[in-house]
């Protein structure tokens, strides 16, 4: 039996084939089949051969995505097409008086779907690939001409230097892409933190950034930037394209390249509107940055009889939101007393829009980052607002003004005046007095607030009921009676009763949440739900050894010495029993199970669409509660796809991938157990 010897060519080839599949299965569909040691092994193997056979290097070749060197200047290149700019608007009524006029222009009345995508805030660009080889990039420019980044787009993992075709598929001659290159927020967050430490000024927004690093004269300065790209259409369709917008994007996806996985389809203004004001909501959950979402007349054929003008498309608008950054002075640097003892320190700002609402304040972390950023007093600094995230100090906005200084954190605790103590190892300063007011305040309405949720007894009740001395513990909450609610200003005989009920109902609440509320050390809502269900009740966490504390999920060496120390505390375990005698609960219902699993556990559910009876929330909650994990993209691990009313692509996705899809009926049937 004879076998024939691979030449170098061959398996050059092979190697760049695979490269590209693998790298098409880990950045477009996020569904890798290697693991990264195994794929790293193929690109070394492909760098060793190219190295001892220097004429097997090729332009498209994964090897050389960094290899052009600096250039002197950006040189200035035609578009295909004109890289139009769209029109925007900001409210549903102009979202539909567009929809109209789309239909006066068409003339008849044929129906219009349309397409909706979130609108990255970054930098457009053209990507033009000749015979399925990426040949030239170009940012937008003035829509007409742009200037050659190609060496730089290179770099990006996320662009495709081969088109992957289809067995059999001829590439076409020229293939325009267009797509937006994005910063993504945590890699954004690393940079300016660099900028920062080497005496640089932080990039105000990620859009700023994503441009900036595209306009490297270096091409290594870009690629060692974490940018990223989704492709959102073409310029001029080649031959065999398909006839819509939401085909397209799908067509473009399986020949390698990155859209965006919420894009969806709607066959009516009103659908379209009500996504657009849920984005407004949900871009906090995106990992980039989005200032409004795109909306599109679906049909390429509708598009064509609807034209431009002025090159901006008839056939497309930008819903947009207020800006997420903007620009004002920092009054004042001011320090709060947590209720774990943590000062923090919070900007007073010069009231200034950003992201729709009024900001005066601002969180500012601790004094090292302060100090790493140089804000000082009086300086104008970049606020930072993505979604419904608290307001954050970026740093500086220019140069500082005269007779500022460097900010210190107090020596004493402002409320106290105990002297405070920073820990060998941790970057936070802390009250070490237990007995600090502003501790037992800030405990008290971290309790009535995010850790019970008692309705009618807010923060500011809170404060009055600590400055009359009715309340300065936990157990005092529930031994106030209506009488002393009612001389409260602001309370009469109904409100007073039903606070005083909401504080009794409290006690059914779950044991994670009374553990969530009882203010241990670094135990948040996560790692108090985890405590809880691993141990089942206080006395087998106050029971618990440091290596049991440890095999709790997120709970490392440190935290389990935190949790274990709290819980020796005589005062705290004090504390506890009082709970326990005021008939809060401490241990999981016979409901609960204390152990990770159930019917579901290990499959992963993707939801799309309207459920009727059910929030988006309400309906992950009740997987989760039977241990499967909700998802948000579509992949080959997905088990099943849950479809309801106006499903978006992820249900398109699911039929492409072969992945089941389940009508709301067998929704409900699965949470039964049918």
């Amino acid at each position: 039996m004879s076998s024939r010897t691979t030449t170098p060519a061959e398996r050059a080839a092979e190697l760049r084939r695979l490269i590209e599949y693998h790298n098409y299965r880990y950045y477009v569909l996020d569904d890798p089949e290697l693991s990264d040691e195994a794929f790293d092994a193929l690109f070394d193997e492909l760098c060793a051969l190219e190295e001892e056979h220097p004429e097997l290097v090729t332009p498209d070749s994964p090897t050389q995505r960094v290899g052009a060197p600096p250039a002197e200047g950006f040189r200035k290149v035609e578009h295909l097409s004109p890289m139009g700019s769209l029109e925007k608007v900001t409210s549903p009524e102009a979202l539909a008086k567009w929809a109209e006029d789309v239909r006066k222009r068409l003339g008849t009345d044929e129906p219009i779907a349309y397409v909706v995508e979130p609108k990255i805030d970054g930098s457009a660009v053209s990507l033009v690939y000749e015979r399925g080889v990426f040949v030239r990039g170009a940012t937008r420019g003035d829509g007409f001409r742009g200037e050659d980044v190609t060496a730089n787009l290179r770099t990006l993992e996320t662009v495709p230097l081969r088109m992957l075709l289809p067995e059999g598929e001829e590439p076409p001659d020229v293939l325009d892409v267009r797509g937006e290159v994005y910063f993504p927020l945590e890699g954004f967050a690393r940079f300016n933190e660099a900028q920062v430490a080497a005496g640089r000024k932080p990039a105000p927004n990620p859009r700023n950034a994503a441009a900036g690093s595209l306009r490297q004269l270096d091409p290594s300065v870009t690629a060692s930037r974490p940018l990223a790209i989704f492709v959102y259409g073409v310029g001029l369709r080649p031959p065999g394209f398909p006839g819509t917008h939401f085909e397209g994007l799908a067509w473009l996806r399986e020949r390698g390249f990155r859209t965006n996985p919420h894009v969806e389809r709607f066959e009516s203004i009103e659908a379209v509107a009500e996504a657009c004001q849920e984005w407004e909501t949900r871009r906090a959950e995106l990992d980039y940055e989005i200032d409004g979402v795109v909306v599109k007349v679906d049909s390429y054929d509708q598009q064509d009889r609807l034209g431009s003008l002025h090159e901006r498309p008839r056939f497309a608008r930008a819903y947009k939101w207020a800006p997420s950054t903007a620009v004002t002075r920092l009054r004042k640097i001011h320090v709060r007393v947590g209720r774990t003892g943590v000062l923090n320190p919070l900007a007073e700002l010069e009231p200034v829009q950003v992201g729709g609402v009024t900001v005066s304040s601002a969180t500012l972390h601790n004094e090292e980052d302060i100090q790493r950023k140089d804000i000082r007093e009086g300086d104008l600094v970049i606020v930072q607002r993505a979604g419904d995230v608290i307001p954050q100090v970026v740093g500086p906005a220019g140069e500082h003004e005269p007779g500022t200084v460097p900010w210190r954190m107090p020596e004493r605790c402002p409320v106290c005046g105990t002297p405070v103590v920073k820990p060998e190892g941790e970057v936070m300063h802390r009250c070490p007095n237990r007995a600090c007011p502003s501790r037992g305040l800030e405990t008290l309405q971290h309790w009535v607030g995010p850790a019970m949720d008692i309705e009618g007894v807010g923060g500011e009740t809170v404060k009055k009921l600590w400055d009359e001395g009715l309340v300065r513990s936990l157990p005092d909450l529930y031994r106030l009676t209506q009488a002393e609610l009612e001389a409260l200003e602001g309370f009469a005989e109904v409100s007073a009763a039903r606070a005083i009920e909401s504080i009794r109902r409290s006690k059914e609440q779950p044991f994670e949440r009374v553990l969530f509320g009882l203010n241990i050390p670094s135990v948040g809502w996560v790692l108090a739900r985890n405590l809880a269900r691993h141990f089942g009740s206080v006395d087998a966490l106050m029971g618990a050894t440091l290596e049991e504390l440890e095999e709790v999920e997120g709970i490392g060496p440190e935290r389990a010495e935190l949790v274990a120390e709290w819980f020796a505390d005589p005062e705290n375990r004090a504390l506890v029993e009082e709970l326990r005698e005021l008939g809060l609960r401490l241990a999981l219902d016979a409901s609960e199970s204390p152990t990770e699993g159930g019917p579901l556990a290990g499959r992963q559910y993707v939801i799309t669409g309207t459920l009727e009876g059910w929030t988006r929330d309400e309906a992950k909650a009740a997987l989760e509660a039977l241990g499967a994990k909700v998802v948000g993209s579509v992949s080959r691990k997905t088990t099943a796809v849950i479809v309801g009313e106006n499903p978006g692509a992820k249900a398109q996705k699911a039929v492409e991938l072969g992945v089941p899809t389940l009508s709301e009926a067998d929704f409900r049937a699965l949470l039964e157990g049918d």
